[in-house]
């Protein structure tokens, strides 16, 4: 009875894909090869997998839906990797999109109407959801069912369409742009935080391993050490090396083959990239160290500004290299030694390892 009146409703299930160009589908391939499938095979994040494990175990044997779970961190960091895994832990199928793909209110409803017992609904860049179906979530997260609108003018009604109980899981990278109400009706908060090299190694040789490839011991640590604290830029590096060592060398990565293959990529001992060089010496050599705001420093630096935030600032903030205030963006002590640069100003070095 539910269903005819669904399908009455036209209601569609929405298929959002993305055409990829050829050159890209084996990196693809290969990224999805590497990762996790299950907690156990998940490296670092130690406190987050324990209380995962227990939440997720505590549903299982309730037999009902885990609680809807808000993943929180930077890009790379593993987060619609975490949302797989948890469907694997649970059970559960998967159901995946991304909060910009989803247009209309009929694009949320067809997923969700669709959606199986104690599956798993992932939203990637949460905060970008529309306000229309960011109220229709509300009701489905706390009482599985969506209001529907049938017909139009004076012989418009609402329906109430149930649903099953199901987790969502919603990702971002800017926690500070989920609205208040959204965020409070998660039951489950997760905030991913940059990996150490400790916990990096342990990745690096992990996809060494599955891509059947050679790689000494020092050289997983110096690569560690200069992949950003993000494993999927730690895996991007690896693959790299990998071609750098069939051609230079033996096939063995090795830790010259690590420095040199680096040096030629321009990324530094720091992990710092020519972008990240540029974004310091572009706030010491125009705006004297800063302050600087977000929107004058992409201009000046010819990026957009939500890679800016996203990408490069947590990064340099987090080594030390810059910190923002009230009035925007300025640089540290720690910038001008890594640039060789005197606070009265002479050109950067262009350091590398």
């Amino acid at each position: 009875m539910i269903h005819d009146k669904v399908d009455e409703i036209e209601i569609e299930e929405t298929a959002v894909s993305r055409p990829v160009d050829a050159a890209y589908q084996e990196e693809d391939r290969q990224e999805n090869i590497l990762r996790p499938k299950y907690l156990t095979d998940f490296q670092g994040q130690q406190s987050i997998k324990d209380n995962l494990s227990v939440f997720i175990k505590a549903a299982r044997g309730r037999g009902d839906a885990l609680d809807h779970t808000f993943i929180v961190g930077p890009p790379g960091l593993g987060k619609t990797t975490l949302a797989s895994i948890i469907a694997n832990e649970m059970h559960s199928e998967i159901r995946m999109t991304s909060a910009p793909a989803l247009d209309k209110p009929k694009d949320l409803a067809g997923i969700l109407t669709n959606v199986s017992e104690n599956s798993v609904f992932f939203i990637d860049e949460i905060h970008r959801l529309k306000p229309a179906l960011e109220e229709m979530l509300y009701i489905a997260m706390e009482d599985f069912e969506i209001d529907w609108v049938i017909g139009q003018g004076p012989a418009a009604r609402t329906m109430r369409v149930p649903l099953p109980r199901f987790t969502l899981i919603g990702a971002t990278t800017k926690a500070g742009s989920v609205s208040s109400p959204l965020a409070s009706r998660f039951g489950i908060n997760i905030h991913i935080d940059f990996y150490n090299p400790e916990e990096l190694s342990t990745i690096i040789a992990r996809s060494a391993r599955i891509l059947d490839t050679k790689i000494t011991d020092k050289a997983v640590m110096t690569l560690a050490g200069c992949s950003r604290g993000t494993p999927r830029i730690a895996n991007r590096l690896l693959r790299r090396l990998r071609d750098f060592a069939s051609v230079l060398g033996d096939g063995t990565i090795t830790d010259s083959i690590v420095r040199e293959g680096l040096g030629r990529l321009g990324i530094d001992g720091n992990g710092l990239e020519k972008m990240d060089r540029n974004i310091l010496r572009t706030i010491i050599e125009f705006y004297g160290g800063g302050p600087v705001g977000a929107d004058t420093l992409s201009i000046s630096v010819g990026e957009a500004v939500e890679s800016l935030e996203d990408y490069y600032e947590p990064y340099l903030i987090q080594q030390g290299y810059l910190k923002r205030t009230q009035r925007g963006r300025c640089v540290t002590d720690k910038a001008y030694e890594l640039l060789n640069v005197r606070k009265d100003g002479n050109a950067d070095q262009g350091l590398l390892f």
